[in-house]
């Protein structure tokens, strides 16, 4: 009788080479799977992210309030500065970039002229790490305004229309613009390639 045959050693060695070059092959689409989901899902959190602070924008600059104490809108190419209405009083925020970082500082609403020239003098001297202060977005590696007056954006440091008091006719004070613009360039690092423009229309409150 004829003995059945098996398997050489050969063959075992070639078909086990073969299934560890295909176990191989499917690793490693698995894993570039996985890691265009990973890069996916984190682009999509950054996105989520840059319009979430853009909301915030948005509503500081709605709730724009204008006084006779302290300018309500201030760009200096660090930080921007500006008065907003709350329920309980005024309200001084600060936006400002940091180390690649966004930062929001919003001061405590305020009823009283002192109270509120006090708020803006201590928000000229803001370091970043003051209570109150929230890291709005990181990667962020320039941004600068635009102001929309005489029917033209301009850099918010160029001398804008003058508000002439009757009363006073020497004195006045400067406008606020009709619009903002804002554009932030992003670093490689935040996962938002690319400069992100944004204009908004001012409505402002005066008293």
């Amino acid at each position: 009788m004829a003995r059945p045959r098996g398997f050489t050693l050969i063959e075992v060695l070639v078909t086990i080479t073969i299934l560890a070059v295909l176990a191989a092959m499917a690793w490693r689409g698995i894993d570039g799977m996985v890691r265009a989901r990973s890069v996916a899902q984190e682009r999509l959190d950054a996105t989520t992210r840059l319009h979430t602070v853009m909301a915030q924008w948005d509503a500081d600059l709605a709730a724009l309030h204008e006084t006779d104490l302290v300018p309500a809108l201030q760009f200096d190419a660090a930080a921007l500065r500006l008065t907003r209405s709350q329920e309980r009083g005024v309200q001084v925020v600060v936006w400002a970039v940091r180390d690649g970082r966004w930062l929001r500082w919003a001061g405590p609403p305020v009823t009283g002229g002192v109270d509120l020239q006090d708020q803006w003098l201590r928000a000229q001297q803001l370091l970043g790490n003051e209570p109150g202060t929230v890291p709005m977005l990181d990667g962020v590696q320039d941004w600068q305004l635009y102001y929309w007056r005489n029917n033209a954006w301009s850099h918010p440091q160029s001398t804008g229309d003058i508000e002439r008091d009757a009363a006073s006719p020497g004195a006045g004070r400067q406008q606020l613009p009709q619009g903002v613009r804002l554009a932030v360039a992003m670093a490689p690092r935040s996962n938002l390639v690319g400069t992100y423009t944004r204009d908004r229309v001012l409505n402002h409150r005066a008293e």
